[in-house]
């Protein structure tokens, strides 16, 4: 029988101050995964510890339990392959994801492409157990591995024009059914972020959660996490990541303008054109829970929007 998360069939619409790093690690339950992935033999294997799994018990920063893996990992936005959220673990269960390789390029001097075997092994891996808060009213706790985008940003070297970060997710309709059925998307899936947004500490490529290298239906092998914005900015499966000077085009930004912003803060304040965003319902619990500011993340990120009106929806 299907599972039943707390979640509305209402709610089952579209997905449409810099800290001291280390105070700011120990703040939001960050841990490097160095020396676990390294007893794990993971140092001359490039992959993350298949056997371990996130302790019972463990919190984010503000004492929520981490939502149960068998939850976040069989109720998955990802309309590649489905909009029926809990179809899509079963229909991307043999989606192909080795070898994979990302290419950054734009504005940057010196333009890359790394293959994950290489990123795992010259990133070093971290948890972050961030919340995650979809725009269509539902969260959960994950535990995330991954690493700082700025680390990879930085190795290409921006050019001082760059203002934003371009994000391109795989186009592979024959492995991604939804692809070929939901035919009026602007295929692949893009997003974006301004540069300052991608270089702060709190932004990350994730390569695995709980432990575990990422399944496919989270976002295998590499998926942007952006905590203090609506769940649909973490673009999956990213093959490119390029820096450019004007804001670009979104997909979810492109298809419904008036109801997807570009920056997509978390905001209780401003509602969905189709519903309050002032509480969530956070998977496996039952009732309603108030949102937070940014979820949770103001004292870090607020400054990056100084001068904005945060009563709209940009």
């Amino acid at each position: 029988m299907p599972h039943d998360y707390g979640v509305s069939p209402s709610e089952i619409t579209p997905e449409h101050v810099y800290v001291h790093r280390r105070e700011f690690l120990k703040l939001a339950g960050i841990s490097t995964l160095s020396g676990l992935l390294a007893a794990c033999g993971v140092s001359g294997t490039p992959s993350l510890a298949q056997e371990t799994s996130v302790p019972s018990g463990h919190t984010d920063e503000l004492g929520d339990p981490v939502t149960p893996y068998d939850i976040t990992s069989t109720y998955n936005n990802y309309y590649e392959f489905s909009t029926d959220k809990r179809a899509v673990h079963r229909l991307a269960k043999d989606f192909p994801t080795d070898p994979w390789t990302v290419e950054v390029t734009g504005l940057v001097h010196k333009p890359f492409k790394i293959g994950l075997e290489d990123i795992l092994r010259e990133f070093p891996q971290e948890e972050r157990i961030y919340r995650l808060r979809c725009v269509e009213g539902w969260s959960a706790v994950i535990p995330w591995q991954g690493f700082p985008l700025a680390d990879l940003l930085k190795r290409a070297e921006p050019k001082s024009e760059a203002r934003y970060v371009r994000f391109v997710a795989v186009y592979n309709p024959d492995a991604m059914p939804g692809q070929r059925k939901y035919k009026t998307f602007p295929w692949p899936y893009t997003e974006g972020l301004r540069l300052d947004e991608a270089m702060h500490p709190l932004t990350i490529l994730a390569t695995g959660m709980y432990g575990k290298l990422l399944p496919p239906q989270n976002g295998a092998p590499l998926r942007l996490v952006v905590p203090w914005k609506y769940g649909f900015k973490s673009i999956k499966a990213v093959v490119r990541i390029e820096l450019v000077a004007e804001q670009p085009k979104t997909l979810w930004n492109t298809v419904a303008p008036h109801e997807y912003g570009f920056y997509a803060n978390v905001n209780p304040n401003v509602p969905h054109p189709r519903w309050s965003q002032a509480t969530e319902r956070r998977l496996g619990e039952k009732g309603r829970r108030p949102t937070l500011m940014f979820n949770g993340y103001e004292e870090q990120v607020a400054y990056l929007y100084e001068g904005m009106d945060l009563r709209v929806n940009y």
